[in-house]
């Protein structure tokens, strides 16, 4: 979470239909956005625009007693027991004053690996309830306010990383048809808590899907994609880098591809990574190895060793295409023979019919056979 400016607007006491209706659209989505530094000016992440001369533009720094002091966020390595004091800048970059709420929450990362807090409704349980700050803050127009503020660490706090955010924050409210409608707009920034003791840089890999997609031409390979969480079950935050080999005909056809290093993890967190392999042909069971090894974040210091991790899975890259084409050609093959067959039975049986129609005609024509002798009838004179 970085230090950038913020828009809101002070509330009205009612709101037509459209304005209710996206009021309650950015409630949903309203989170802790990045933030600038205060000298470059007012840049609004989000808000609800009605009169320009209601908008309100602000920006939240970490400080020193003097006002912003350059960093975007802050990082602090701590015994359990200690307190930690420090300052933000509270600037106000519209033309009308307001009050700021400032909250301190628990942070984690979306699943797109942008650091957040959680919203108001959710509770701390972890480093944002360790924070002591006053509630509100007034800021008159183009104003700077520097506001004190202390962490004090649980003594039954466990070593490793402790993720939170605060923030100042606007809520605006209307009604419409007596329904009152509310969005909160916040920016602040991170807080890391880093508590001594033993550390534990471990991540696992889990949720391995590998799915083949094979092409319909037979005559075109398919594509294979490897999906996985990569956790953190230590508690140090830590980035990844993965690497994903695949294995087919027995170790015949190999392949791999270095997946998108995820630039931090934080404990008990988990990011989704995913690898693409295009032209893999399908030649039965292919086996998917994954090897995601820890690093560092930043300027971390990490006294302990970073294993790597490795998971294999096998999937089957059936060749139905292929199967199909081969069904097709032996389908046309038997037929082609066994019509052929049927050609020389039905020539056979002519010429056989042909042949007995012959020799019976043969037969039926055939004169009678000559002979020297003869029958003498009684009565008939003798030589």
């Amino acid at each position: 979470m970085n230090p950038a400016s913020h828009l809101s607007t002070r509330p009205r006491p009612r709101t037509r239909g459209l304005r209710r209706l996206l009021a309650v659209a950015a409630a949903a989505v309203a989170a802790l956005a990045p933030a600038v530094p205060a000298a470059a000016g007012p840049a609004p992440a989000s808000g609800l625009v009605r009169d320009a001369e209601e908008t309100i533009t602000w920006s939240v720094t970490p400080a020193d007693a003097d006002g912003p002091d350059g960093r975007r966020w802050v990082d602090l390595t701590v015994d359990p027991g200690q307190t930690v004091e420090d300052h933000l800048a509270v600037t106000n970059f519209g033309k009308t004053p307001a009050t700021f709420a400032l909250k301190s929450a628990d942070g984690y990362l979306t699943a797109n690996g942008r650091f957040n807090m959680l919203p108001s409704d959710r509770e701390s349980r972890d480093a944002g309830t360790w924070f002591t700050i006053q509630e509100t803050v007034d800021v008159g127009p183009e104003e700077t306010v520097v506001v004190p503020y202390t962490i004090t660490i649980p003594e039954n706090a466990t070593p490793g990383d402790h993720p939170a955010g605060i923030a100042a924050s606007i809520t605006t409210a209307g009604s419409d048809e007596g329904t009152s409608v509310g969005v909160e707009s916040r920016v602040g920034f991170r807080v890391t808590t880093r508590v001594t003791g033993e550390v534990q840089p471990v991540l696992a890999v889990e949720n391995v899907k590998a799915s083949y997609a094979p092409s319909w031409n037979p005559f075109a390979a398919g594509d294979l994609t490897v999906s996985y969480d990569v956790a953190n079950d230590g508690n140090v935050r830590l980035g990844a880098e993965g690497q994903v080999a695949t294995s087919a005909l027995f170790g015949a056809v190999v392949d791999g591809a270095t997946a998108e290093p995820l630039g931090e993890v934080l404990p008990g967190g988990s990011l989704r990574s995913e690898v693409g392999f295009d032209d893999v042909w399908p030649l039965g069971p292919v086996s998917t190895t994954i090897t995601v090894t820890p690093t560092t974040v930043a300027d971390d210091v990490v006294d302990a060793p970073l294993q790597p991790v490795t998971v294999t899975v096998t999937t089957w890259a059936v060749p139905w295409p292929q199967l199909l084409l081969v069904a097709i050609v032996v389908v046309l093959v038997i037929g082609i023979r066994d019509d052929r067959r049927r050609r020389r039975q039905r020539l056979e049986a002519m010429l056989a019919k042909a042949r007995d129609e012959g020799r019976q005609q043969a037969a039926a024509t055939e004169p009678a056979a000559s002979g020297t002798g003869g029958t003498r009838t009684p009565g008939d004179p003798q030589d």
